[in-house]
Formats: C-alpha cells, sequence, structure tokens
C-alpha cells in the first residue's frame, strides 16, 4: 500500500457526490420510515368521529392517506444465521419524485414497467387500496403523473438475505474509507434491499449519525475495493480525478476456457438494453468501451488434465468448440486480469461474453436459457438473439423459475440445480400476503468478479485488496496467489489513453 489519495470518486461515467445530494440522501431518510393508514369513510358515529379527532391532525377527506413517521429502527434489526444476515420483516414506506420519464403517463403503467418486486395485481389493488399514493392521497392507477407529484408506496418490507461476511476495512483516515466490499451485498438502498446494504451495515456498526458518501460503484454480486468518503469535499476530490480517467483499476474475473495469450483489448461499444431488467449488451451503436484483458492462470478441468499425450487427436469440429465455445466441453477456467478504460455499466461482464470467454458463475451472461447456444458471443447486431427475446427469458429467471448458470456438461446441470438462485417458494406471508422466496443460491451470493487494485497514475497513492478464494489454485494444483504491476495492461491502450499511462 502506499499513501492514501487527495480524497475522492472512481469509474468514468460514476456518479459525483455532490451538497445537493447529500442533502437529498438525509431527506429521503427522513421521509422513508414511515406506516401509513386510509382516513375512514364518512358516516361514523358521533363518537366514533370524536376519537378519530384526537388521533388524527386534521379532519380529511376520503381521498387522503395519511402517513405517521414511525422513525428508523435503531438498533437495525439484523439476525445472523446459517452464513446468512438476515433483516426481520418490517413496514415501510418508499418515497419517489416524479421523474421526467414518468410525466403524464398513468400511475400504474409506470410500476409495471420500471418495477419488478411484486406481481402487477398487487399494484393495482395497492393503488385501489391507496397504500400507494400520490402527494398524501389516493388517486387511483389510471392518475397521470405531473411534474413534481411525490408518489409514495407502504408496504411490509422483506428484505432478501446476503452473506454474513464483514465489510473489510484495507485503509482508513480521517476522510476515506477503503473498503473490501463482501460478494452479493448491494452498495446503495435499492429494489428489495434496504438495511442488507453496504452503507446500512456500515451505519449500523459506526452509529446512525454515520453518513457515508460511497465513491465508486459495485454492482451487487461484485467484490472488492471501494472508496467510502467521509465528507463530501473528499468525495468531489476523488471524483474529478476518476472523471479525468488518472485513477487506474483492476478487476479480477474467473472465465470458462481457457483465455488466449497476451494482451486483448475490447473496444466494442455497449447499449441498456433494459433498465427494468438492468441488461446490457454489445452493440454498434452503444456507448464507447474498451477494456483490455490479460490471462493470470489457467486451470484444466480433471478430464482435460488426465489426458495423456497418446490421446486421439482432436477432431476439427472439437478445437473449434474448444477455442469458440469453452463452456461446451467443459474444459476448465481462466483467472483473467481486467483493465477497464470506461466505466459502463457490466462492461467487463459484457465483453468478456462477447468474445466467448464469460464469467464463470455469472446468472445473466452466461446463461444458456437467457442468451441461447452460443451466449451472445460476437452477436453485436442481435441477429442470433433479439433484444425482446432475451428480455422475455430473463424477465422469468428467478420468479417462476430457477435461474441457473451455464451448463458445461451434465453433472453441471445437477450441481446448478442444487444450488439454485432465489425462487419463489409458493408460500406467502401471514401478514401481507407478499410471496415468499427461498434462500439465495451461491452463485446470487457472489460473482466471480473482483476490484482488485484502485491506484493513482501518478503514482502517489495504491491500494490493493488479497485475493479472493475463488482466484486461489484449485488444491493439487499450483498457480499465481499474488498479481503483478498493471504496467502490461497500462501499455496496451497507453497511446489511445495517455491519461491513464
Amino acid at each position: 500500500m502506499v499513501s492514501q489519495p487527495p480524497v475522492a470518486s472512481p469509474e468514468a461515467d460514476d456518479a459525483v457526490v455532490s451538497e445537493e445530494k447529500s442533502h437529498s440522501h438525509r431527506r429521503t431518510e427522513k421521509e422513508s420510515g414511515q406506516i401509513t393508514t386510509i382516513a375512514k369513510p364518512k358516516g361514523k358515529s358521533q363518537k366514533s368521529q370524536k376519537s378519530q379527532k384526537k388521533n388524527l391532525p386534521a379532519p380529511v377527506s376520503d381521498d387522503v392517506t395519511l402517513t405517521t413517521p414511525v422513525g428508523d429502527p435503531w438498533p437495525r434489526p439484523y439476525i445472523f444465521e446459517d452464513g446468512l444476515r438476515r433483516v426481520a420483516p418490517y413496514h415501510f414506506t418508499y418515497n419517489t419524485h416524479c421523474k421526467e420519464r414518468w410525466r403524464n403517463r398513468p400511475l400504474i403503467d409506470i410500476f409495471e414497467s420500471e418495477f419488478r418486486d411484486r406481481p402487477l395485481s398487487y399494484y393495482r389493488n395497492s393503488m385501489e387500496k391507496g397504500t400507494i399514493f400520490v402527494n398524501g392521497k389516493r388517486v387511483g392507477p389510471d392518475y397521470l403523473v405531473r411534474n413534481g407529484d411525490l408518489i409514495s408506496h407502504t408496504l411490509h418490507r422483506h428484505e432478501p438475505p446476503v452473506t454474513a461476511d464483514p465489510v473489510g476495512v484495507i485503509h482508513e483516515d480521517e476522510d476515506m474509507i477503503v473498503i473490501n466490499k463482501p460478494a452479493g451485498v448491494p452498495v446503495h438502498p435499492a429494489g428489495r434491499y434496504n438495511f442488507n446494504s453496504v452503507i446500512e451495515i456500515m451505519k449500523a456498526e459506526r452509529g446512525p449519525h454515520f453518513l457515508p458518501y460511497p465513491c465508486n460503484r459495485l454492482d451487487r454480486l461484485t467484490s472488492g475495493i471501494m472508496f467510502i468518503a467521509k465528507n463530501v469535499p473528499a468525495a468531489l476530490a476523488l471524483g474529478v480525478k476518476i472523471k479525468e480517467r488518472t485513477v487506474r483499476k483492476e478487476y479480477l474475473a474467473r472465465v470458462i476456457g481457457k483465455f488466449p495469450d497476451g494482451e486483448i483489448v475490447c473496444d466494442k461499444p455497449i447499449m441498456q438494453i433494459s433498465p427494468k431488467l438492468g441488461l446490457n449488451r454489445v452493440r454498434a451503436n452503444g456507448k464507447s468501451a474498451r477494456t483490455v484483458f490479460k490471462r493470470l492462470a489457467y486451470y484444466p478441468s480433471a478430464d482435460e488434465a488426465s489426458k495423456s499425450p497418446e490421446s486421439r487427436p482432436r477432431t476439427p469440429d472439437e478445437l473449434k468448440d474448444e477455442k469458440h465455445r469453452p463452456w461446451v466441453k467443459g474444459n476448465g477456467y481462466s483467472i483473467v486480469r481486467c483493465l477497464p478504460v470506461t466505466g459502463r455499466t457490466h462492461q467487463i461482464r459484457v465483453h468478456l461474453q462477447f468474445l466467448g470467454y464469460p464469467i464463470e458463475n455469472d446468472p445473466i451472461y452466461a446463461n444458456q436459457r437467457v442468451w441461447g447456444f452460443d451466449l451472445g458471443q460476437a452477436d453485436a447486431d442481435g441477429t442470433q438473439n433479439t433484444d425482446e427475446d432475451i428480455m422475455s427469458r430473463l424477465s422469468r429467471m428467478g420468479k417462476e423459475e430457477a435461474a441457473e448458470a451455464v451448463a458445461y456438461y451434465d453433472d453441471m446441470v445437477d450441481k446448478y440445480e442444487k444450488r439454485r438462485a432465489e425462487k419463489m417458494t409458493g408460500d406467502v406471508c401471514d401478514i401481507c400476503e407478499t410471496p415468499l422466496y427461498s434462500d439465495p443460491g451461491d452463485h446470487e451470493l457472489s460473482l466471480w468478479l473482483h476490484s482488485l487494485r484502485y491506484e493513482d497514475a501518478g503514482g502517489s497513492w495504491a491500494y490493493v485488496s488479497p485475493l479472493p478464494r475463488w482466484a486461489l489454485p484449485p488444491e493439487g494444483m499450483s498457480g499465481p496467489t499474488t498479481v503483478g504491476g498493471m504496467e502490461e495492461l497500462v501499455e496496451a491502450v497507453k497511446d489511445e489513453n495517455p491519461e491513464i499511462s
């Protein structure tokens, strides 16, 4: 480790923390912890009306929904068991202001297109009951959302469990905390995750007055180095350096098959084809993206390692499969170093998939049930699988069916069925009748992609995390347990991207 950074945020297109955002963060905290009750209809007895007046701040009409703050539960309702961090169910009110793309659209249409946590019938019923409401009033599913509207949703919240692994601290000073984020834990409260997020876990450990400012983003399933600023100026300072691309970052990935020798540069543009599903793929008219890859190690499968030199020559089709479809024969795996020059969402995962070496346990980009037999390899124009087909298949994952990753051969199918992802159990909550999920499987708690290193291009500071378990040599095999400097990776793109050299 070299000296600490001058304080500040990672990835080229990362959101930089601003004063306005920090105030918004505090305001959201105050608005969110609420329960909701629906105003009683008219026609009650005089005694009932008097009793109601004692409990309510003012008379209200039938279509008004009353919100009563209940505070921020402390300590957090964590339960640790079976290697998981669980959260006891609790009531919670979400609040969000109208986004530009929501204007003049029916309320039910927004929930159908933007949210997938509950069935559409649930959202419609909640709008009719008033537990989804706008500006404090029950408006119904056909209400046209307008600029400035505050949309609220009160529900009995069930958070998915995450790993019980701690948030490791690599470095800390008065302005910045450098952490080793555990896999499977989202950074921010989002979707079904709230207290089971890096931000809330750190607040639970450091006290209710701790205000963290994440400077770089990592996907929920990704582990590794993150910067958490303790104040806005620190976050802004690092954010400036990241925007200027003078901060270099390196990831490790475990991919299917034997990755090619040398430095491999992928500069295919990436497009988001579904904001709702968080799905991206290589597209000629997407945003520019560039990643440098280099194989660190290759570990053959047991069958491959046991083959003798006298084995019969492989047929042309077998050689083609080994080179272009390494998942077909189960030919081992590679540990690959990754230098993302740009910072598009899922960039490393998408580029590795396009090259034909997807991350081995990626539940989305290495899933043949989503992408077909070729797993999206070299399909920049979408002729093998249309966007609509892929989105349709992916939207069913984790709901009615298990989301197993790529099946290399028959034995792997059985293993992935046993370690299946979250899926509905058929049971419902006694309080809110919400469909309940089973515990997540191993590949829903971890993706074999790790943020290994961040360093200043000028050499003033650098941080490196330990290698994750899945990147170490398997039992009975030898291989690297540390990673050298980034010079070879940087050299491959120094002419096109001199800012990182």
